[in-house]
């Protein structure tokens, strides 16, 4: 099963009023494991950079007006590709994996106008994955922000200053692991080519421990059981052999 975990970074909340991605970044999952595969590309928006969306991701000092002195390692993007250029290599990445997004119609709405903009197939809603809504079912009432999952699962996000699609998809995969039950959702049970089951090579068994654990159960837990089970009488379940 191929996941594809990914954000964006744009230049305001709307593409039908003229905004536009300037940073797509994705992370690559096969059967819940990082593969190692990433997306990512700055991209010229055609147009100005509001402060206010600079002030998040701190990308594109050079579209700004007037332009800002860029900081050291800041993004120009006034070099970069616009999305026509790279909006069909893009969708051949995705393809029809799944895409894990933290509030997905916000970025799937961009998407899918840059794509319907320059006549590529727009990716299916039905297609993406909201870990935002995961979150909000599984902690009803509890903050739901990347942030506060990255507290929520003690995942470090120390290097989250500002927002980054790259860095953000990166520390997702790790929560939407969290989200769906842990790192290892399956325990292991599939073998490597994705079948339950085992085969000549899948011949590992649990082995009983080489010295018993110690008891845990006190003299006075041990004879407070013993006393409830002499009281519901000789066909208790604990007096048959």
């Amino acid at each position: 099963m191929r996941e594809i975990v990914l954000d964006t970074e744009t230049t305001g909340f709307d593409p039908q009023s003229g905004d536009r991605i300037v940073e797509i970044g994705a992370v690559e999952l096969w059967n819940h494991v990082a593969s190692g595969g990433t997306y990512h590309q700055y991209i010229n928006p055609e147009r100005s950079m509001p402060q206010e969306a600079f002030e998040v991701h701190g990308i594109g000092p050079d579209l700004l007006e007037p332009p800002q002195t860029p900081a050291p390692g800041a993004v120009l993007l006034k070099d970069k590709p616009v999305f026509a250029k790279i909006g069909q290599a893009f969708r051949d990445f995705v393809g029809d994996a799944k895409l894990v997004i933290h509030n997905a119609a916000f970025d799937m709405k961009f998407l899918n106008a840059e794509l319907r903009w320059m006549g590529v197939e727009e990716i299916p809603w039905e297609q993406a994955i909201d870990t935002l809504a995961i979150a909000r079912k599984r902690f009803p009432g509890s903050p739901a922000t990347l942030d506060a999952l990255c507290r929520r699962f003690s995942i470090d996000n120390t290097a989250r200053t500002l927002h980054g699609a790259l860095l953000d998809s990166e520390i997702l995969a790790e929560v939407y692991l969290e989200l769906i039950g842990g790192r290892q959702p399956d325990f292991g049970l599939s073998n490597a080519s994705g079948q339950r089951g085992s085969s000549s090579e899948d011949t590992w068994r649990p082995q009983p421990r080489p010295a018993a654990l110690a008891s845990r159960i006190s003299d006075e837990e041990r004879a407070a059981h013993e006393a409830f089970v002499e009281k519901l009488g000789e066909n208790a379940l604990w007096s048959r052999d």
